[in-house]
């Protein structure tokens, strides 16, 4: 049995739960989605879709040219010391050699052109907004969802499973382990913007700059205007500071003034770029602390599994959490298509990711590969003449090759990967 005779329920209509939506359709599986936002619009800032993703968005049939016109391909990844020498650099996507490119995209456009592909493939009936999943109960049969409308009518569906990529605030994660400690902060507060500015260095360069604990990340998601030059720059200025008592400024994403922040970054005029300069052009600014929570055990519970940040939310340090929602999804499908439609697909995909991609949520709270930038603030304060005098290229090139390897986009592995899913796959109905 397949159980293909009722459709799979998606909670959460985010970057994790159109990939699983889009995927589930392509492999010729029925699923509705139910996302809590009455109306979708495009939100955020930027973010980055690695090789691997951009591999997965290729074989659902999202073309290069419909990812161009939300974002550029990144050619370049850099850290610069506090007196604005140069730490490292390496190539990314096309450039390092990758089969596919990495993006630098805007988060709010990428979801769009998700959600608009979702409606055009699967139909408007299959995309409830203003649903909001607030319960389940496993059954023989299957999987019942509880359902809280905007408009606070209580209803029901039943379902064959149900995915639950409804974000790191995750309702069912919160029944499936109900003990789990609170979300975590390890004190980091980020102030994230976009501001026009002409592109530096190779001019899709993604760019950290300072110390782990006090640093500007910044790189660009438009081409440039040919009129102006000018670019949307993506940025986010970062400090630590003591989380003893916790993150005691109320919301978890609000809109602050220059004044709440731009003191930290005084001083910061390299010639080549003034910070605040650039963070003075944002129309906006939101203030977000830099949250995860501790790994699971697992991600499953009987017919309902966990996927995307409801699964593994974690720190923006290593550029991959969108990214891996879309992984997840396209091994889920991969899992249902050995598997069929059945607890044994989850169990499956639970047991490929949940302790691997777990690593890398803790990896990603050690700094990810801005753990270099920690190495280089040890030995020396990030502030030096010549980097090789304070940590070889050697020894940065054997860091960023773990760091790769365990993320799941080591070039060579990935150029010689099969697909996730081969072409014209689909799941036996029978």
């Amino acid at each position: 049995m397949t159980g293909m005779n009722k459709p799979v329920l998606i909670a959460g209509g985010g970057i994790g739960g159109l990939a699983t939506a889009l995927t589930l359709h392509q492999i010729g599986v029925p699923c509705l989605v139910f996302e809590a936002v009455p109306h979708l619009e495009s939100l955020g800032v930027g973010i980055n879709l690695q090789p691997n993703a951009v591999r997965e968005l290729y074989d659902l049939g999202l073309e290069d040219g419909e990812l161009q016109k939300i974002g550029v391909k990144c050619r370049e990844w850099a850290l610069v010391g506090l007196n604005g020498n140069d730490i490292y650099s390496e190539p990314r996507g096309l450039e390092a050699g990758y089969k596919w490119p990495q993006y630098s995209v805007h988060r709010g456009d990428f979801h769009m052109l998700l959600y608009r592909t979702a409606l055009a493939r699967l139909g408007e009936g299959c995309f409830f907004a203003g649903h909001r999943v607030t319960g389940y109960r496993n059954h023989r049969a299957g999987v019942t969802i509880e359902v809280e409308t905007s408009g606070n009518t209580q209803l029901e569906f039943d379902g064959s499973l149900l995915v639950a990529a409804d974000g790191i605030h995750s309702t069912a994660r919160a029944q499936m382990h109900p003990l789990q400690p609170p979300i975590h902060w390890g004190g980091a507060i980020m102030w994230r913007g976009t501001s026009p500015g002409v592109p530096i260095r190779t001019g899709a360069s993604f760019v950290g700059l300072g110390t782990h604990r006090h640093r500007i990340v910044f790189y660009p998601i438009s081409p440039p205007d040919p009129e102006t030059g000018l670019a949307t720059i993506n940025w986010i200025a970062e400090i630590t500071v003591d989380n003893a008592d916790g993150w005691s400024k109320g919301d978890w994403s609000k809109k602050v003034a220059l004044d709440d922040f731009l003191h930290h970054f005084e001083g910061w005029d390299y010639g080549w770029l003034n910070v605040p300069e650039l963070l003075s052009a944002a129309d906006d600014v939101f203030e977000f602390p830099m949250i995860d929570r501790d790994p699971v055990a697992t991600w499953r519970d009987g017919n309902v599994v966990l996927l995307g940040d409801a699964a593994h939310p974690m720190f923006p340090t290593g550029s991959n959490g969108a990214a891996q929602a879309v992984v997840d999804a396209r091994v889920l499908g991969a899992c249902m298509l050995e598997q069929g439609v059945t607890p044994a697909a989850l169990e499956d995909y639970d047991r490929r990711l949940c302790r691997e991609i777990s690593g890398v949520v803790l990896r990603n709270r050690g700094a990810g590969p801005f753990g270099i930038l920690n190495i280089v603030e040890e030995r020396c304060g990030s502030v030096f003449e010549n980097i090789d005098d304070v940590m070889s290229k050697k020894e940065m090139d054997e860091f960023m090759r773990r760091y790769l390897q365990a993320a799941g986009y080591a070039m060579e592995a990935l150029n010689s990967a099969p697909p996730i899913i081969a072409p014209g796959s689909r799941v036996n109905a029978g």
